[in-house]
C-alpha cells in the first residue's frame, strides 16, 4: 500500500538496523535470533513511538496545532518522544502520567524517563491508578483550548490508526531489509502494550500479503483482551489503508505469561533477560516492555516453540533510560570495598 498519501512528519532514523544475535543464539541454542533496533530511532535515546509519531505530529500540524497532549504512565518512553517531537516541531507538549506503579520508591518519579522529561522541559501532572487516561488527556486538552490554545491529543502510546501507520511503515521496511539480505523471517516477536505496534505489524503484514506472524508479548493486559485490542486496532488501520481482504481475528497472536505481577514490574525472569542480553550481545532492555518482550521469546525458545532452522526476529521497542529508575532492582549486590564482586 502507498503510504505517501499521508502527511508524514520526520522525526527518526530510518531504516533501523536488522542484526543476528549470534552469542545469545548459541547460548539458547535454539533458532537463529535477530533483532530489529527500534530503540535506534534516534529521538531523544530512541524507541518505537518514534515511528507513530512521524504520522501523528503530520496531523497535528496539518490541522494547525500548537500543543501537544498526552499521557503515559510514569516512567513512559511515549510521554518522552512526543515531548521531544513537540520541540522538533515547534510545538509545546503537556502530559499526564498515571501512577500505575506504586511499589517503587519515591526517586522512580523523578529519574529514567521522568528526569528526561523535566530536561525537555514538558509539564506533566501525575494520575491515581485506575483512571480512564485517555479521558483525563481529552479533558486537559479541552481546558487548554479555553485559553486559546490549540491542543491535539494523542491516545497513550500513539495508538490510534493513524499512529499505527509508522508500524505499518516498519512492516514494509522489516521485509525490504529481509529480502534484501536473502533472509526468511519465521517470526516476529516483540512486547505488546497499549497495541499500536502489534496492530501495525499485524496490519502492515496483510496489505503486502508477507506471510509472517507477529507473536506479541503482553506486558499488562490478559490475552483475549490484548487480543482483542490489537485486532480492532488493526482492522481499523487497514481500513485506513484501503487494504483489501479481511483480517481474521486468529492473526493475532499474543501471550500473556511474563506480565508477572502487573505493569511496570520487572520479576526474576525479566531481570534476568535484560542481563543475558546484556552481557551476550551488548544491547540493553528496558524493564517495562522490551525485556518482558525478550523474556517471553526466551522462554519460548526454551519450550521448544521454534525449529532450530527458524529465523525469529525481535523487534526492540526500546526505553533503556527507564533503568535509571530500576537501580534498587537491577543494581549488583556490593561489598564492603565497593567492588559487586564480578
Amino acid at each position: 500500500m502507498h503510504l505517501a498519501r499521508f502527511p508524514r512528519f520526520a522525526l527518526g532514523h530510518f531504516p533501523t538496523p536488522l542484526e543476528k544475535m549470534p552469542r545469545l543464539s548459541a547460548a539458547l541454542g535454539g533458532p537463529t535470533i535477530w533483532i530489529k533496533r527500534d530503540d535506534c530511532t534516534g529521538l531523544a535515546t530512541g524507541g518505537n513511538k518514534t515511528r507513530k509519531l512521524e504520522f501523528l505530529v503530520a496531523d497535528a500540524l496539518q490541522q494547525g496545532a500548537d500543543t501537544l497532549v498526552t499521557q503515559g504512565a510514569t516512567q513512559s518512553n511515549h510521554v518522552r518522544q512526543t515531548a521531544a517531537a513537540a520541540h522538533i516541531a515547534g510545538m509545546k507538549c503537556r502530559a499526564l502520567l498515571e501512577r500505575r506503579v506504586t511499589t517503587m520508591p519515591a526517586s522512580y518519579e523523578s529519574t529514567g524517563n521522568v528526569l528526561l522529561d523535566d530536561i525537555l522541559d514538558c509539564p506533566y501532572e501525575f494520575r491515581e491508578r485506575g483512571l480512564d487516561m485517555n479521558a483525563e488527556g481529552q479533558a486537559l486538552a479541552e481546558r487548554l483550548r479555553a485559553t486559546g490554545a490549540k491542543p491535539y491529543f494523542i491516545p497513550g502510546g500513539g495508538s490510534n490508526a493513524i499512529g499505527a501507520l509508522g508500524y505499518v511503515s516498519c512492516a514494509y521496511e522489516l521485509v525490504a531489509q529481509a529480502d534484501q539480505m536473502g533472509l526468511r523471517i519465521d517470526r516476529i516477536v516483540h512486547a505488546t502494550g497499549s497495541a499500536g505496534t502489534q496492530a501495525g505489524l499485524v496490519a502492515g503484514l496483510h496489505a503486502i500479503n508477507a506471510p509472517i506472524d507477529v507473536l506479541g508479548v503482553s506486558v499488562r493486559a490478559k490475552r483475549t483482551a490484548q487480543i482483542d485490542s490489537v485486532h480492532r486496532l488493526a482492522v481499523a488501520t487497514c481500513e485506513l489503508l484501503g487494504a483489501r481482504g479481511t483480517l481474521e481475528r486468529d492473526r493475532v497472536e499474543v501471550i500473556d505469561e511474563h506480565v508477572g505481577a502487573g505493569y511496570g514490574q520487572a520479576g526474576a525472569e525479566t531481570v534476568a533477560a535484560i542481563r543475558q542480553v546484556a552481557r551476550t550481545e551488548a544491547i540493553l532492555l528496558d524493564p517495562v516492555y522490551s525485556a518482558k518482550g525478550m523474556a517471553g521469546l526466551i522462554a519460548q525458545v526454551r519450550a521448544g516453540t521454534f525449529s532450530k532452522s527458524d529465523n525469529i526476529v525481535f523487534l526492540h521497542t526500546g526505553g533503556a533510560s527507564a533503568l535509571f529508575a530500576y537501580e534498587a532492582l537491577l543494581a549488583e549486590p556490593r561489598s564492603a570495598d565497593g567492588s559487586t564482586g564480578h
